[in-house]
C-alpha cells in the first residue's frame, strides 16, 4: 500500500517550493546589505585619500570596473582581497565594518555577531548621509592638505566658531 502523499508533493508543496526558489534567486541577485556597506567604506576611504578607482585598481591588480563593483556591493570582497584593500588604503580590516547599523549586523551577521552586538556599547548613529557627501569628503581632504599644523588648527577653530552652538536640552 502506498501513502497518497508519499509519491507527490501535491500542488501546495510544489507552489511553496517554487516560491522559495524564486525568493532565493531574487536574494542571490541583489547585493547583500553587508557587501554594500563594505563597498561604501572602500569608496569612503579611497575618496578621502584622493585616489581614483583606476589607481586603486592598479595597486590591487584589478580593473577600475572591478573596483566599481566592489564599491557598489555588486561583487563580494573576499578575505584576501579585503586584506589587500586594507593594506593599500592604510586602514585596519575592521574599518570596513565600522559604523555598520546595528539592525544590519543583527539581521545579517552570524550567531556570534548577533550575540556580540548585544554586549557592545551603544553608539550614536547619523540619521543623515553627512559623512558620505562629496562636499564633506572634499572638505576633509582639503583640510588635511594644509601642511602647517598651526594654520590647520586656526582653520579648525574658525569652522567651529562659525557653526551654531549646540544647546543641550
Amino acid at each position: 500500500m502506498v501513502d497518497g502523499n508519499a509519491g507527490s508533493l501535491g500542488s501546495k508543496g510544489v507552489a511553496s517550493m517554487a516560491d522559495e526558489s524564486v525568493e532565493r534567486v531574487d536574494r542571490e541577485s541583489r547585493p547583500s546589505p553587508i557587501d554594500v556597506h563594505v563597498g561604501s567604506r572602500i569608496r569612503l576611504r579611497r575618496t578621502l585619500l584622493g585616489m581614483s578607482q583606476e589607481r586603486l585598481g592598479e595597486a590591487l591588480g584589478l580593473t577600475f570596473q572591478q573596483v566599481q563593483k566592489y564599491e557598489r556591493g555588486v561583487n563580494r570582497v573576499g578575505a584576501s582581497r579585503l586584506f589587500d584593500l586594507a593594506r593599500v588604503l592604510d586602514v585596519p580590516i575592521s574599518f570596513f565594518f565600522d559604523d555598520m547599523p546595528e539592525p544590519l549586523a543583527r539581521e545579517y551577521g552570524g550567531a556570534a555577531v548577533r550575540r556580540a552586538v548585544g554586549f557592545s556599547e551603544s553608539q550614536d548613529s547619523f540619521d543623515d548621509d553627512t559623512l558620505h557627501r562629496r562636499e564633506t569628503l572634499e572638505l576633509v581632504r582639503a583640510y588635511y592638505r594644509i601642511t602647517d599644523p598651526s594654520v590647520r588648527k586656526r582653520v579648525f577653530d574658525l569652522i567651529k566658531s562659525l557653526a551654531p552652538v549646540d544647546n543641550p536640552s
